[in-house]
């Protein structure tokens, strides 16, 4: 089969890989119909993720058709459409019972992100995403192995397109989880921090939620722009405003601050000189930028609601500041699985339209296209995603959704 591999640092190419099989009782062999490019991708694309080797195949967001099934595998057949979620988990263990699946103790062989060298075990496996989370092959390809079939895939009806649901599979339950982390309600006020596909989406799902005042602040305008249009932000670019907290706060009553804030950019946030030399000398994991410009923005009492990824240890943390607000800090992998029935459901009524943040339909053939467009933010993209075969079916129309999705 075809799958995009990892060749190295800012090199991926597609290339002839051994078709997957059946391994255990309940797997199922899935034909992908569509997957994406996540943001998270980039980390491992930019080789800021240890453990990627030479030959891995990425991708955590992805769909199709089941075409083989294991013989415990109980809930699905051939010809079932399924999204499948990015988080691998048993659905048995203690974790699994509390519906906290990306906290399942079986399905990861890895060692983690636990760099305390503490004897918990480590989290969920995911799909295509190094050896620190199971080093199971991802779903940028042509077919896909999936363990665990008994609580992972998600059947979708046929009625929705691919593009409509595909994000099930990750980018739209981890902004729904980031956003009710925050506790949004009616009538709250929120900041986001990065327009990139999460950040995007945690405005619609916030705006959904009856949010009446929406900051979202990044460096690109072109992604700005498009929040303002679509979800009524108050768009803040930090390469214009160097304190983009103290502009939030001066908007807010009282100046208190926003009642909660997401952090959707992560450990790569484009930080200070001496940040920068930190991380190169691998003093620091991560830049603290987003997450002290949070803090910064959230008022006393207020939620710091962290969906962007973060590795190892951050310089300049601010936990004082932390305590003398009273803050509340929720964070970590999401728990795709618990949220999908209800997520469909919006979007099947039409409340959630996360189809209209995609910007580039690609064929699978041309990933490494898609990658670099994406990590440069070329040609105003917002979202890629990638479909097998695409290239060889000339005049086949690719379904195309609105670009704009006002929400008010």
């Amino acid at each position: 089969m075809r799958a995009m591999t990892y060749q190295g640092a800012h090199k991926v190419s597609v290339q002839n890989v051994p078709d997957p099989i059946i391994e255990q009782p309940d797997d199922i062999i899935l034909r992908v119909t569509a997957t994406a490019i996540c943001g998270s991708d980039l980390h491992l694309y930019r080789g800021k993720i240890p453990t990627v080797e030479p030959g891995d195949i990425f991708g955590h967001e992805f769909m199709g058709v089941v075409e083989e099934t294991g013989p415990q595998v109980t809930g699905l057949q051939r010809g079932d459409r399924v999204v499948i979620p990015f988080v691998i988990a048993c659905g048995d263990c203690f974790f699994c019972q509390q519906e906290l699946y990306a906290a399942c103790e079986t399905t990861n062989d890895g060692r983690g992100a636990i760099l305390n060298k503490k004897s918990i075990p480590p989290g969920a496996a995911l799909f295509g995403y190094s050896r620190l989370y199971g080093g199971v092959p991802g779903g940028q390809a042509e077919w896909v192995r999936v363990p665990k079939a008994n609580i992972g895939p998600f059947k979708v009806p046929g009625s929705l397109a691919d593009e409509q649901v595909l994000f099930l599979s990750d980018i739209l339950p981890t902004a729904w989880q980031a956003v009710l982390n925050a506790q949004v309600t009616q009538g709250s006020s929120l900041a986001i921090y990065g327009a990139g596909p999460v950040g995007l989406l945690c405005a619609a799902c916030a705006r959904m939620l009856g949010a009446e005042q929406i900051f979202m602040v990044d460096q690109h305008a072109y992604r700005l722009a498009y929040a303002q249009r679509a979800y009524g932000v108050i768009a803040i670019n930090f390469d214009q405003d160097e304190d983009p907290a103290d502009s939030i706060i001066r908007q807010t009553a009282g100046m208190r601050g926003v009642d909660g804030v997401i952090d959707a950019v992560g450990f790569e946030a484009k930080g200070s000189l001496t940040e920068t030399v930190l991380s190169t000398l691998k003093i620091e994991g991560s830049s603290g930028k987003a997450l002290r410009q949070c803090m910064a923005a959230v008022r006393r009492g207020g939620v710091v609601s962290v969906a962007g990824v973060y590795s190892g240890f951050i310089h300049g943390f601010l936990f004082g500041d932390a305590f003398d607000k009273g803050l509340t800090f929720k964070m970590g992998q999401t728990h795709v699985q618990r949220y999908l029935p209800e997520l469909l459901e919006h979007i099947e009524l039409g409340h959630l339209r996360p189809e209209a943040i995609i910007t580039h339909r690609l064929s699978l053939e041309q990933a490494a296209q898609g990658y670099e467009v994406f990590d440069k933010c070329q040609e105003d993209c917002r979202k890629v995603i990638l479909i097998p075969g695409l290239d060889e079916q000339p005049g086949v129309p690719v379904p195309v959704a609105s670009t704009e999705t006002l929400v008010v």
